[in-house]
């Protein structure tokens, strides 16, 4: 018995290690390489980041002669890609020389040691002083040092189905005042549309940072009541009266059958489903996501989507009873970083540096639909110009809000991650996913917890 137990264990343990060999074989194994980790995309057809990254790589491999660039792809759900991603961090013989980090967790992997400080490269790099200082903080550590170079940033709104809000007639230029008119919205579509989505908001432990943060943390500072952390008193916040308004607005979706049924909601590939499937098919009427969706669209990628600017219209979210400011928005983003374990730095900054580059990030931030955050691009017109709905997003900067950018918060996100799934499946009412939340939140900031 003990075999057969142990040996589902030893072939897992030669996967994943077969897994990270494949991922790379050490950056310091040759002086002249590069290695330039990053994300790809789950839909095959979805290569924007790959294109932009072969671009930059000729450009280098032109500048710096006799040095070469090695791409390493890792395709997975964003989930699944922070544990690759760190498991390659861990040891010199996988650790590549640049990384792509979401901001959301480059505090976790500073802790962790994982990464070196980029202050003495930034000193000398002019570019640095076109960033703007949000920008800049998302990739500082509370110990006032910076590990990574920040690509953009987002934010988060309604995207609607025109064609389809018209069927049930609502009008095109649809904008809600708070959340029951979202609702209200989502019952009328379902009643006279049948066999669409009314409303997607992402949920579940399987959506991953998605269901936090483009569903539950759009819904909570909506709320005007208590946020995730307390900076003041430097302790996490429980779940009070804003935390529950959020999750009884989760399951009010999906008890009432508002949003996608449960098993697509729970997919790991949901994100890429909503953007490639439901959307262009008209299967979803109303979706509360980000401002990067369009780089699937665009001109010249397999998933183009010619005529989304003028089939979608776009609606801020609003507050939970529409009370000042109105409106609410979420902003992360991805940063280029250094391993600690790196075996060329020194070339892995060379890379960041023309990667971001004037020319570079606007082909960047216009290619993959991103919100500016260098200030040159910014009062560029070719920028604003190059993806309709840039205004839309970027007017909603002064609205938006930040994660607590703390080691903590992939733990406390995953918390919350579970307690939207509990509520969605039914399984677990308001108040009492409210109190597991509590009682893991204790557990994974050691305590650092305030009661509002």
């Amino acid at each position: 018995m003990r075999r057969r137990r142990t040996l589902p264990l030893l072939i897992s343990a030669a996967l994943a290690a077969t897994t990270l060999a494949a991922c790379g074989q050490g950056s310091g194994s040759d002086p002249d390489t590069v290695e330039i980790q990053f994300k790809q995309s789950t839909d095959n057809k979805v290569k924007v980041m790959d294109n932009f990254l072969a671009d930059v790589k000729k450009q280098f491999e032109k500048k710096y002669k006799g040095k070469k660039v090695k791409l390493v792809p890792i395709k997975a759900p964003d989930s699944e890609y922070y544990t690759k991603l760190q498991q390659m961090l861990r040891s010199p013989k996988t650790a590549p020389d640049l990384v792509y980090e979401d901001t959301f967790l480059i505090n976790s992997d500073i802790t962790s040691g994982y990464l070196k400080p980029l202050d003495s490269y930034l000193k000398k790099w002019k570019d640095w002083d076109q960033f703007i200082d949000t920008a800049k903080t998302a990739a500082k550590a509370e110990n006032g040092k910076t590990y990574g170079i920040p690509d953009g940033t987002d934010t988060r709104g309604l995207w609607f189905n025109k064609k389809i809000l018209k069927k049930a007639g609502l009008p095109e230029d649809w904008q809600p005042k708070n959340w029951a008119e979202i609702l209200d919205a989502a019952r009328t579509i379902k009643k006279k549309v049948p066999g669409v989505v009314p409303l997607n908001v992402y949920t579940g432990k399987p959506a991953g940072e998605m269901a936090t943060m483009q569903g539950f943390e759009m819904l909570l500072y909506g709320t005007g009541k208590d946020p995730l952390y307390d900076p003041a008193a430097k302790k996490w916040v429980a779940g009070g009266q804003g935390f529950k308004d959020a999750l009884e607005f989760v399951e009010t979706v999906y008890k009432e059958k508002l949003g996608p049924d449960v098993s697509d909601a729970f997919d790991p590939n949901i994100g890429t489903r909503m953007r490639n499937e439901f959307m262009p098919k008209d299967k979803v009427a109303i979706n509360l996501d980000g401002s990067w969706l369009p780089q699937d669209w665009s001109k010249g990628t397999e998933t183009e989507w010619p005529d989304w600017d003028k089939e979608l219209g776009l609606a801020h979210m609003p507050t939970k009873d529409g009370s000042d400011p109105g409106r609410v928005s979420l902003s992360g983003g991805w940063t280029w970083a250094i391993p600690d374990k790196a075996g060329n730095p020194d070339l892995a900054w060379k890379f960041a540096a023309l990667a971001m580059n004037k020319a570079n990030s606007q082909k960047w931030y216009i290619a993959n639909s991103g919100i500016a955050v260098r200030k040159d691009v910014a009062a560029d017109p070719e920028y604003a110009e190059g993806n309709p709905s840039t205004k839309f997003f970027t007017d909603l900067v002064p609205y938006t809000h930040y994660r607590p950018a703390y080691p903590a918060y992939p733990k406390v996100s995953t918390a919350i991650q579970e307690a939207m799934g509990k509520v969605s499946e039914g399984d677990t009412s308001v108040d009492d996913a409210a109190k597991e939340y509590d009682e893991q939140l204790k557990s994974v900031t050691d305590g650092k917890v305030v009661q509002k």
